[in-house]
């Protein structure tokens, strides 16, 4: 029986718990506590440590999910969540006030992890923002010479997280079947 491990990363409120509870078929383990800074203007509470669930896939296989905390003063645990992983999943907020600035930061922090396996980015509350659009990030990281999996997602849906984890996994092996 294979285990696999992706990491769900992005900034704060990008919706990295949502779409690893959304997808987990098991109920997600999160470590969330009161947000006590500026992230408190944005939402109640925030992950600290991680988030954790684990998708079941046909022949008894089975994926870890794993979310960083997204504020920058957590990021001593990004290193550790992505020992063992397979690849990452930037979820990014369309309604922040710089989404580029994010994903900037973002790939230069995870660089080494991508580069040694796998990217896939989803773009969330686009239904509240679409400005920047999919082709918009398309034409941005073109700038940074990658080429990665890019949706507007739905972090609440199941489907949308679904999509996104499946892009991931045929990035890193184009034959893979469902």
């Amino acid at each position: 029986m294979s285990q696999y491990k992706i990491i769900f990363t992005g900034p704060v409120g990008a919706g990295k718990t949502t779409a690893i509870n959304a997808i987990s078929d098991t109920p997600p383990v999160k470590t969330d506590a009161a947000a006590s800074d500026m992230t408190k203007n944005r939402k109640a509470s925030t992950t600290v440590a991680m988030d954790y669930g684990v998708m079941n896939l046909a022949g008894g296989e089975k994926i870890h999910l794993y979310g960083t905390p997204g504020q920058e003063r957590f990021d001593f645990m990004w290193d550790i969540l992505v020992n063992g992983g397979i690849g990452l999943i930037l979820l990014l907020d369309n309604t922040r006030a710089d989404p580029f600035q994010d994903m900037k930061f973002f790939l230069d922090a995870f660089s080494k992890f991508i580069n040694d396996t796998s990217l896939a980015i989803g773009v969330t509350q686009m239904d509240l923002s679409n400005r920047p659009t999919i082709d918009d990030y398309h034409s941005r990281l073109q700038e940074f010479g990658i080429k990665p999996p890019v949706f507007a997602v739905d972090a609440r849906e199941k489907n949308d997280v679904s999509l996104l984890v499946q892009a991931l996994l045929y990035s890193l092996d184009p034959g893979l079947a469902e």
